[in-house]
């Protein structure tokens, strides 16, 4: 899948602002980013459900939207809310969503077959849609999205209702998914499930600020995680936030992590900082994570932008 200048326009309003995107085949490519960045937007101009304002895209060989009709055969779509018909039985609604394919009926009832089994609803393929629980749900609306054996599979944040093991569980069933050959677009708010993808993406306001693997991304932070372990981390904590350089100061159980917005000598200004509040603490250098690299793509972005503006105001 490739996307070059991907832009969405409603009205004055700019979603989606020039994207470039290329995910691999086979891949687990997660996207990342603040309410109301674009994903959403994003994923639905992929899949052809949306056209572009500007730009190209290219999915699995067709031109989108001139062939999305086509691609549609050929991709699955899962959203957020749960969509499938609460008043039907797991096996009924499998059953209409195969018709909706034009799945012949022999064919249809050998993969139903074979996904009651895989997600485990041996047990409760007669029972209603709407009495399933969330991580049920999640696993019936998957098998739905990919009982025609797609290609390839955008997932729009779903598993935002449910618990961590159903999450757990579910990101195995996509590697599976991944491991058979299919290509995986998904949409998320967890950094753990982040972490989990071969490569991530995120978008700010419509721009993309940030692409590569975990590991690639949590590198070029190298330098700007500090650990701070102090008595009183909230008064430390209040100390250190309008330090010169920090981005972001945050509490993790009683330690603090502090992020700054370039390398160099911000681990001294924070011990200035401390001192001068009466704050003893020890002060180390610490990993990157991605938590960091999210807040240094959104939050830093938007403060260079301040700091343009305000460049610009006073020339």
């Amino acid at each position: 899948m490739r996307a070059r200048g991907l832009t969405r326009r409603f009205g004055a309003l700019v979603a989606v602002d020039g994207v470039d995107l290329t995910v691999p085949t086979a891949h687990v490519y997660g996207f990342l980013g603040p309410n109301g960045s674009g994903k959403s937007t994003t994923i639905r101009m992929l899949c052809g459900l949306l056209t572009p304002s500007a730009g190209e895209i290219e999915v699995l060989g067709l031109r989108v939207p001139e062939q999305a009709e086509e691609l549609r055969r050929r991709i699955g779509y899962m959203t957020q809310r749960f969509s499938l018909f609460e008043d039907l039985a797991v096996r009924e609604n499998l059953e209409f969503l195969a018709a909706v394919q034009d799945m012949p009926r022999a064919a249809a009832r050998r993969r139903i077959d074979a996904l009651i089994e895989q997600y485990r609803f041996g047990d409760r393929q007669r029972q209603l849609a709407g009495t399933l629980s969330g991580g049920q749900k999640q696993r019936l609306a998957l098998a739905g999205a990919v009982i025609h054996e797609p290609e390839l599979l955008f997932l729009d944040e779903p598993t935002s209702a449910v618990d961590p093991e159903s999450r757990r569980d579910f990101w195995e069933t996509l590697f599976d998914l991944a491991d058979a050959g299919t290509t995986i677009l998904v949409s998320t708010h967890y950094m753990d499930e982040a972490e989990r993808c071969h490569r991530i993406a995120i978008l700010d306001r419509g721009v993309l600020v940030a692409d590569g693997t975990p590991a690639e991304l949590t590198a070029r932070l190298e330098g700007r995680s500090v650990a701070v372990t102090a008595e009183l981390p909230r008064r430390a904590q209040q100390a250190l936030v309008a330090v010169p350089g920090v981005l972001s100061v945050a509490q993790i159980g009683n330690d603090l992590r502090v992020l700054a917005d370039a390398d160099g000598e911000v681990a001294g200004r924070i011990r200035a900082a401390l001192s001068e509040a009466g704050l003893s603490a020890e002060v180390a250098a610490s990993r990157p994570n991605l938590e960091d690299v999210f807040v240094a793509a959104t939050r830093g972005r938007a403060r260079h932008q301040g700091e343009r503006g305000a460049a610009g105001e006073a020339s």
